[in-house]
């Protein structure tokens, strides 16, 4: 079963095939991009190799890495082992997923990528968001936090969602908060007569009110006065 992933640079081509051994059900997965990486990586090393054995077999000794390719020929002197190199290429590009859900193969692997996003938000979660460590002492205070801290993830994604799809170019986190914490409002008063004055938005702010359908108040508004 082909597989294409859309990236931001590029595509991901990924073979898909569903294996049952044993009564243990596998999801046999190839990555294309990594298969010739992969390749690419052992022709060096063995490339490599071959000119550490033109200096001799002493030179093999603290590689780890050439080891899997040698084998003792004649004389006992190392050569390379074409049958491993062989052996090794069959898995290039390979991963196997192994599951006893009733999805099918391609859901399998679409669950198992899902899985990035998942350990992303964990990260944007401690880092950007600063909701760890969790000092609570009683259960209710432990699940607040942690439904305050889901609720803030899913806001984020619908805010970072919307701005895409306004095709916005991609606003760092960190301006976002800082512009809108520069972003403040003030009354003042003289001869009787009471205004509100906005402070100038960031760089940040147009694009996100645009993103959500909101206008910001006027630099100068006049109130009524206080009775």
């Amino acid at each position: 079963m082909p597989l294409t992933i859309p990236r931001q640079k590029g595509e991901t081509q990924l073979e898909i095939k569903n294996v049952v051994i044993a009564g243990r059900r596998y999801v046999v997965c190839r990555n294309e991009e990594e298969a010739a990486k992969d390749a690419a990586a052992r022709a060096e090393l063995i490339a490599g190799l071959e000119r550490k054995l033109a200096q001799g077999d002493k030179a093999l000794i603290a590689n780890k890495g050439f080891r899997r390719f040698v084998k003792t020929a004649a004389g006992d002197r190392f050569a390379i082992d074409r049958a491993k190199i062989e052996a090794d290429a069959r898995f290039d590009g390979i991963f196997v997923l192994r599951t006893n859900t009733k999805l099918s193969a391609l859901q399998v692997v679409l669950r198992y990528r899902n899985l990035l996003a998942v350990e992303d938000a964990f990260k944007t979660a401690k880092a950007l968001m600063a909701t760890r460590p969790i000092f609570h002492k009683t259960d209710a205070g432990i699940r607040g936090h942690v439904f305050c801290t889901f609720l803030a993830l899913v806001l984020r994604k619908e805010l970072m969602d919307r701005l895409t799809a306004h095709k916005t170019k991609r606003l760092e986190w960190q301006r976002i908060l800082d512009d809108l914490a520069e972003l403040s409002e003030i009354e003042v008063e003289q001869d009787g007569k009471r205004a509100l004055l906005r402070t100038a938005p960031g760089p940040a702010i147009d694009p996100v009110c645009r993103a959500l359908a909101i206008t910001l108040p006027p630099v100068f508004q006049e109130v009524p006065p206080t009775p």
